[in-house]
């Protein structure tokens, strides 16, 4: 059964009947008295002074036209401009025709003809206007977002799917309007003063939609959602929301990104457009010299790629898809360059994609907190590679496996990898721990307490990627570290760019106040090597030396130096 918001309680509502004669007013009171409580006025003046004190309880106004001091067409007009309209239904009495159409023109929702007929007809009458009115203010307001008067994210949806329906022929877009880093407007000038800018953000769209064909909704805190005809660019919804936002007193830099899906094709549901529109929105985060980006076919494929990845990992762990490649690392101090260690990469050998190499599933990974599994499964793969052959050859050298940040907010980090390598029968000096250096400035005391406490058991530390701008002088010395892995980029312009070569003999002289070794990362060139060694450099790693390989051809190097 259709449920109305009239029949939620059986509630005596509150009525006006306006008309100068008082047997009109005696009748329709007859006809009403017991279902409604009534107000009377005798003409337009001393009805607005009833509405006007009354207008929060009446639920109808029966308003006669003809009447001396203010006519009922000049208390419409009154009406209307207060949009008090908007909040009573008012029913004429009169028994001109023409007079009808006025005033459903002004605003009137009906009209009851004179003289009255059957009292159960016009009971229905003034019954049915007043539920349809009830019900239109109770979709009203269940249907608008409270702060911001935009539309409900679920009546949004609904519109806009109508739109679909009556305008197939017209192309549009589905926009998502962001706001990068609310939560900190929030937490450094007040909820208070967060509320203030969605309200100007929204009053920029309420403006910039009066221009357009569409609709809007606030769809989450600080998520705008706009449907509407298909533009090529949206700078000037950017720069309208711009001015809105200089309306407030000290206002932060707030940056707002937009992203847009444009297509209404019925086989792809509202909700996926926008949730494509979000994700090419979500591509500008950090990218700070773009505001405005449109999901295409390269973001579809990518996208896609992405889902299939997250999907497939834990498969890909099981049936061991994943394979993890050595590269080597050599001690060029003597004479002649000799395999001292190597790095665990891993490499996915995907059913659909083939072999994929880590920057393009690790950094996905990283994101979505599935980074632990990769890790755990390169050191177990690891150590039972170290086993095969020290069981083998008899010794093994030693293999540095990855880190990641988020494994270090892991207290147990030390003692489960100490375990693991012990089940294995091996010990701390089998396997060193690479943590990126980007990794020591997050959150750098809690990073440096958990690096610490792995170097308590006994493990070594390799700092990768150093030289990359994270640190910060003050703290370097301070950094619990065994080894530098000097970031890549030195060491591949250093037969060419004298800065690069100077660069280089600043870390090499960091190193040494330190008191570690340094490992050259991304070396391809024997001028590379010659200069990094004569700049003290023990350690190469590089393609000069040898690739990423799978672990029977390490074993190849492993035989020769047996």
């Amino acid at each position: 059964m259709e449920m109305h918001f009239s029949d939620a309680g059986k509630m005596k509502r509150f009525i006006l009947i306006v008309d100068d004669e008082e047997i009109n007013r005696d009748i329709l009171g007859s006809i009403f008295e017991e279902e409604y409580h009534i107000f009377y006025a005798q003409n337009g003046r001393e009805a607005l002074e009833i509405i006007q004190e009354n207008s929060s309880i009446l639920s109808a106004i029966l308003l006669d036209l003809m009447m001396p001091e203010m006519t009922g067409m000049e208390l419409l007009e009154i009406l209307k401009n207060k949009n008090i309209l908007k909040t009573i239904p008012v029913l004429v009495m009169t028994a001109d025709e023409h007079s009808e159409v006025d005033s459903l023109k002004i605003g009137a929702v009906d009209f009851i003809t004179k003289p009255y007929g059957m009292p159960e007809a016009v009971r229905a009458r003034v019954a049915r206007s007043i539920e349809l009115f009830e019900d239109r203010q109770f979709i009203r307001a269940t249907g608008m977002d409270e702060l911001t008067g935009l539309y409900s994210r679920s009546f949004f949806y609904e519109y806009a799917q109508m739109m679909d329906r009556y305008q197939p022929d017209i192309e549009t877009d589905a926009v998502v309007l962001d706001i990068e880093h609310f939560h900190l407007v929030n937490e450094i000038y007040g909820r208070d003063f967060g509320d203030e800018v969605l309200c100007e953000i929204s009053n920029a769209i309420k403006t910039y939609l009066k221009e357009t064909d569409g609709i809007a909704c606030r769809s989450n805190a600080d998520i705008f959602l706009l449907y509407t005809e298909h533009r090529n660019g949206y700078d000037d919804l950017q720069e309208q929301v711009s001015e809105g936002l200089q309306h407030l007193s000290e206002t932060p830099h707030v940056r707002v990104r937009i992203g847009t899906y444009t297509g209404s094709k019925p086989d792809i549901e509202m909700e996926q457009r926008f949730a494509r529109a979000k994700l090419a929105c979500n591509t500008l985060r950090g990218n700070f010299m773009q505001n405005f980006a449109s999901y295409d076919k390269e973001m579809r494929e990518k996208f896609i790629f992405s889902e299939r990845i997250i999907n497939d990992i834990h498969d890909g762990l099981n049936e061991h898809q994943l394979v993890v490649y050595y590269q080597p690392k050599y001690d060029v101090s003597g004479e002649r360059p000799r395999l001292s260690s190597a790095e665990a990469l891993i490499r996915w050998n995907h059913p659909e994609y083939g072999m994929l190499g880590p920057f393009s599933f690790m950094p996905l990974f990283e994101e979505n907190g599935l980074v632990q599994m990769v890790d755990e499964y390169v050191w177990n793969e690891s150590a039972k590679q170290i086993r095969k052959w020290k069981d083998t050859y008899g010794y093994a050298i030693p293999i540095s496996v990855n880190v990641s940040r988020i494994d270090l907010y892991n207290p147990n980090l030390g003692a489960e990898i100490l375990a693991m390598l012990e089940e294995n029968g091996l010990g701390v000096e089998d396997m060193y721990l690479e943590i990126t250096e980007s990794a020591y400035a997050d959150n750098a005391k809690q990073m440096i307490a958990a690096v610490e406490k792995l170097r308590s058991y006994g493990f070594k530390i390799e700092m990768d990627d150093f030289g990359t701008g994270y640190s910060s002088l003050n703290m370097l010395f301070d950094l619990p570290v065994d080894v530098l892995k000097m970031d890549m980029r030195f060491a591949q312009h250093i037969h060419e760019n004298p800065k690069a070569l100077q660069m280089v003999s600043i870390i090499m002289d960091i190193a040494e106040t330190m008191k570690v070794p340094v490992i050259a990362e991304g070396v391809e060139l024997k001028e590379q090597v010659d200069l990094l060694k004569e700049s003290g450099c023990r350690y190469i790693q590089g393609y000069y030396f040898s690739k990423p390989i799978p672990a029977y051809e390490l074993e190849e190097r492993l035989e020769r130096d047996v």
